[in-house]
């Protein structure tokens, strides 16, 4: 065991991760912790683009006014301006980085814009279908080759260091964070890591569900540890389903980007026939929420297994060149979109809330930031429009820079050594596995697209079971990444199915048959750990 110290800790290497340390490493010595190889986030995996105001055609009113729809009255409006805003500037960041977008001579930008579901004009610059990607392996390669950048790969954070967990203060102000204690997997040893600045950018928690676009790394983890930190956590009730994930029995997590709907594609039942215009008149081009919902009930009312998105109509070189990694991956399990409709469900893809941040991502604790998925900023608010997330991590990621670097640095403080004495190792790690897969099963049957009261107590009831075990087992034995990606998703689930039960009406991704109408006045669903913890006494009242 050894300890370290960085100037700035980075605890997740997703997109907003990357843009913070390339700000800040002309000036700090910065660490990235990642749970397996610098690439492996969900950034990665984003096909579709980054929303932004680039053409003439667009406006920063009309991208506000459109995210402010799609949030459903929750966005912070003074946050969204200054996303929006930032937007242009940030794109030619990624290009002054490399970033090679796709190019189209006939738009006076040079590049090519998409449209997806909730925008009112073409506004998403991307790279093909594989703009995630490509974004990650341009700003990855400049992470490697940078002096002032320590890259930990294949290791996971266990919990934050705080004032509150040290026997004493080393200063004499508030709460604040020094660092992070981490485990590396491949040498099955925890390190203890000093930082003047730590930063939770993890991601979301899509596999806290059975079924979900998101990589194996989205275990909520950030949000997890801010919580047990002390931070606030802000409208984990809103997860969006993305409506388009690929339905076939070896396509795991496989995401059909929405600018399949945005160059035309129809979502069809499995005689041909249309459904969404039955449901809003945008059609296959309103906002993820209510796409999702209207899948989910058709399959339900007709007991389908999936249903149909067709863009065949479109001739086989516009598909290959817009969809080339859509087209190979359909083509692999045998299905021509050329030829064929797309077998889609919905599936778990962004968690809207989070680790509540001002507009420099510092959270309530003193120096410790969040930034990305993980984080509650006021963007999103009850529905996320698409492709304005890599968007949120690159506005973020360079404030939370700009912040980092006003600050002034302080020597490194002596911190403890992680404390295995009194742990031995697992008997039976199978009771991890098992729980995972209970939990994520009742998650996706309780929590879904559609709640009621009697399925959230029924998840709530369940969780504390596994709560009660998961703690044990961490008490008791010495801790793995399996282990901890568990405790880390039962906390969060526990944090979505509080917020849900908290909120008594249907708004955007939160949709409860209970409380099918909205109240009169939007408000936020703020959980604070004291409360909770008074709370989880007594039950939650529905």
């Amino acid at each position: 065991m050894q300890q370290y110290h960085f100037d700035t800790l980075i605890i997740g290497s997703g997109l907003a991760g990357l843009t913070l340390a390339l700000n800040l490493a002309q000036n700090q010595k910065v660490a990235i912790v990642t749970k397996r190889s610098l690439q492996d986030s969900s950034s990665t995996w984003a096909q579709g683009g980054i929303a932004a105001v680039l053409s003439m055609e667009d406006s920063a009113d009309a991208h506000i006014r459109d995210t402010l729809v799609a949030g459903a009255g929750l966005c912070d409006e003074a946050i969204t301006r200054c996303v929006v805003e930032n937007g242009p500037p940030a794109i030619k960041w990624l290009i002054s980085q490399g970033v090679n977008f796709t190019r189209d001579s006939n738009n006076e930008t040079g590049y090519h814009l998409t449209r997806e579901g909730g925008h009112s004009v073409r506004r998403v610059i991307h790279i093909n279908d594989a703009t995630g990607k490509a974004v990650q392996s341009t700003l990855s390669t400049k992470i490697r080759t940078h002096p002032n950048i320590a890259i930990l790969e294949h290791h996971i954070a266990v919990d934050l260091i705080t004032s509150s967990k040290l026997t004493h203060h080393p200063d004499n102000q508030n709460d604040r964070c020094y660092g992070a204690y981490v485990l590396d997997i491949k040498a099955d040893t925890i390190h203890t890591i000093s930082a003047h600045n730590t930063v939770l950018a993890t991601g979301g928690a899509g596999k806290v569900y059975l079924y979900t676009t998101n990589p194996d790394t989205a275990t909520g983890d950030g949000i997890a540890m801010g919580w047990r930190a002390g931070c606030r956590i802000a409208n984990m009730e809103f997860i969006q389903f993305h409506p388009t994930c690929l339905y076939h029995p070896h396509a795991k997590s496989f995401l059909i980007s929405e600018a399949v709907r945005g160059e035309g594609g129809l979502l069809k039942l499995p005689n041909g026939e249309r459904f969404m215009p039955w449901h809003d008149e945008r059609a296959e081009l309103a906002p993820r929420d209510i796409v999702a919902r209207a899948i989910d009930f058709e399959m339900k009312k007709r007991g389908l297994d999936c249903v149909y998105l067709d863009i065949s109509h479109k001739s086989s070189d516009f598909l290959k060149q817009h969809f080339p990694t859509i087209y190979t991956r359909c083509h692999e399990l045998g299905i021509d979109i050329t030829r064929q409709p797309i077998p889609v469900v919905p599936a778990a893809h962004y968690t809207c809330g989070g680790i509540v941040v001002d507009r420099k991502g510092k959270t309530d604790l003193g120096n410790l930031y969040a930034i990305g998925e993980t984080a509650h900023t006021g963007l999103h608010g009850a529905n996320r429009l698409a492709s304005n997330s890599l968007l949120e991590c690159l506005v973020f990621g360079q404030a939370a820079a700009e912040d980092i670097l006003s600050l002034s640095s302080v020597p490194p403080v002596s911190l403890p050594k992680w404390d295995e004495s009194r742990v031995t190792d697992a008997d039976e790690e199978i009771v991890i596995s098992h729980n995972w897969d209970e939990l994520r099963r009742f998650m996706w049957s309780y929590v879904g697209i559609v709640r009621t009261n009697k399925r959230l107590q029924r998840a709530q009831h369940r969780i504390n079971l596994l709560r009660e075990e998961i703690n044990e087992y961490y008490t008791n034995f010495r801790v793995t990444g399996d282990l901890l990606e568990l405790r880390n998703l039962v906390t969060t689930a526990d944090l979505i199915v509080q917020s849900a039960m908290l909120r008594h009406e249907s708004r955007g991704l939160h949709y409860s048959l209970d409380y099918p109408n909205l109240l009169p006045q939007a408000q936020n669903t703020i959980l604070r750990r004291k409360e909770f913890e008074l709370a989880s006494e007594n039950s939650v009242p529905i």
